[in-house]
């Protein structure tokens, strides 16, 4: 009972689409049909604002840590704490509430990974920052540094759960990424042109 109350509790508190919420009662909008068409944090802090964006980055991230929380406070096995980190990010990507049409879900994907592997946190976000200041292309910079918790989890934690595990759960939003930077880079001339902007500002 324990098992299917924590990824039930996980799924659901993936599936809180504070984005969406944000779009709606600030500027009237559905954020999945505007700018990058996602219903995330970057796409909230051009699209609706600095604080709201900053709100919905946040949320997003606990939403992960939380999903995990609850899976420890009712003491199921690792295992069920390693699901209820896939159940969330599936929460966010498929949330009921909007007919399965959610965003991404890297956030909530760093939030998982940030509860189970702490000490990757200051390495995650030294990546991200050399990553944003070479390309000035935030979604491209953290989803890249993504790649560093298969490494914190050897080195760190000498894991092979810790390694297999962030490939896995990063795949979910990996894929989309994917197809995003594919179709910008369609609209471009070339693949440096893609990944590389002039400014945070610029949005192709």
């Amino acid at each position: 009972m324990a098992i299917i109350l924590a990824l039930a509790a996980a799924y659901l508190v993936g599936s809180v689409p504070l984005a969406y919420l944000m779009g709606r009662w600030i500027k009237h909008i559905d954020i999945r049909q505007v700018g990058s068409k996602n219903m995330g944090t970057m796409n909230t802090f051009y699209e609706v604002g600095f604080l709201p964006g900053l709100l919905v980055m946040t949320f997003d991230i606990g939403k992960g840590a939380v999903a995990i929380a609850i899976a420890r406070a009712l003491d199921t096995p690792q295992l069920v704490e390693l699901l209820a980190g896939v159940f969330a990010v599936l929460g966010h990507v498929l949330p009921v509430w909007l007919k399965f049409k959610g965003g991404k879900g890297g956030a909530t994907c760093i939030g998982a990974l940030v509860f189970l592997m702490p000490w990757g946190v200051p390495i995650y976000a030294a990546a991200f920052g050399l990553f944003l200041l070479i390309t000035r292309f935030p979604t491209f910079s953290y989803s890249a540094a993504f790649v560093i918790f298969p490494v914190i989890g050897w080195l760190i934690y000498h894991s092979v759960v810790f390694v297999i595990y962030p490939a896995v759960l990063l795949a979910i939003p990996g894929f989309q990424y994917i197809v995003r930077v594919k179709q910008i880079g369609e609209k471009s001339t070339s693949l440096k042109d893609a990944i590389f902007r002039k400014s945070l500002r610029d949005r192709r």
